[in-house]
């Protein structure tokens, strides 16, 4: 309907919203909403659009169709500015993700508006919104607003307050019928699904990550085994991404992956300007190195000065003996 806040659906390309979308919803129907998702896939599912409900969203716009897979920008923009162009919403929001962060750039262009790209607060000024955004590396933080609507923002994952699922709710779902633009590019892509058992990067709630002091890709396996024993995510500084022990959506940073979670511990991380770019808004801070005026202790809640080589077995034996009584 015109003016809600459109919620741009991030999913697992396997036809369920990933839980970002809870954080998404859930900050659209605090700035009045109503909150309606919209979803491109080529395969939704009962399971994924009875989710949305439950994250309160008042509407599912499903726009299904083979051309949107695999993601191609200027696919996805085309239909997405021609449906917002028909049904005017107020706000078009989506999550800090690889596709999301290309769409809505894209999208603001085509549609000549503002774009507040990785914002981490919103408040109302009467008729107006204002986001807050890092910038400079996350050093210092800028309010802006848009001159006109559709406003248009990419929210930083673990940052907003998830929306309260209500079991059995429900969405009605609209299939609008737009023109899918034809690929201007055509390419053959090989897609590799490597899990390693652990929580995504960008949703974990706890991530450890390693820098130059693992020593090589080999050592990972002792963070591997105790982000198994607490549930966490292994991620990467780029000094590491950079040497190849690590692939690069590992890579956290100014140049890799934007993380929040409630508790971050980095091992071995220097704590280079673009490390802390992405995961200075972590809510806890833990930082392990043997350079007593590495960088990362500036801003880090709790630090270790030894060998991470000697801390890391301790740490995941003590979390191993706190979890069994």
């Amino acid at each position: 309907m015109a003016g809600a806040f459109w919620c741009v659906v991030e999913d697992d390309r396997k036809g369920r919203p990933k839980k970002v979308m809870s954080e998404v919803l859930g900050e659209a129907t605090r700035l009045g909403g109503p909150a309606e998702a919209l979803w491109l896939t080529d395969k939704a599912t009962d399971e994924g659009l009875k989710q949305l409900g439950e994250w309160g969203a008042t509407k599912i716009w499903l726009l299904e169709h083979a051309a949107l897979a695999p993601y191609r920008g200027e696919v996805w923009v085309g239909a997405v500015a021609e449906l917002a162009a028909e049904e005017s919403p107020r706000a078009i929001f989506g999550p800090v993700t690889s596709r999301l962060r290309e769409l809505l750039a894209r999208l603001a262009a085509r549609l000549g508006v503002g774009l507040a790209a990785d914002a981490v607060a919103f408040a109302k000024d009467g008729d107006r919104l204002v986001a807050t955004r890092p910038v400079y590396a996350g050093k210092l933080l800028s309010k802006l607003t848009w001159a006109r609507s559709p406003w248009i923002a990419t929210l930083r994952p673990n940052v907003f307050r998830p929306a309260e699922a209500q079991a059995g709710r429900t969405a009605p779902v609209e299939r609008p019928g737009v023109k899918m633009p034809e690929a201007q590019m055509r390419f053959v892509e090989r897609r590799e699904e490597v899990s390693t058992g652990l929580p995504e990067l960008t949703e974990a709630e706890i991530v450890l990550s390693g820098g130059r002091g693992m020593k090589g890709p080999e050592n990972y396996v002792i963070l591997e085994e105790m982000g198994a024993v607490i549930g966490a995510a292994v991620g990467a500084s780029r000094a590491a991404v950079d040497a190849g022990w690590r692939p690069h959506r590992f890579q956290i940073g100014q140049t890799g992956r934007t993380i929040s979670p409630k508790l971050y511990m980095g091992f071995g991380v220097s704590g280079a300007i673009q490390h802390l770019a992405g995961m200075r808004t972590s809510k806890v801070i833990v930082a392990v190195n043997k350079d007593s005026e590495a960088p990362i202790f500036k801003i880090a809640d709790y630090g270790i000065v030894a060998d991470l080589f000697e801390v890391v077995p301790e740490l995941t034996k003590e979390f191993k003996r706190l979890l069994e009584k």
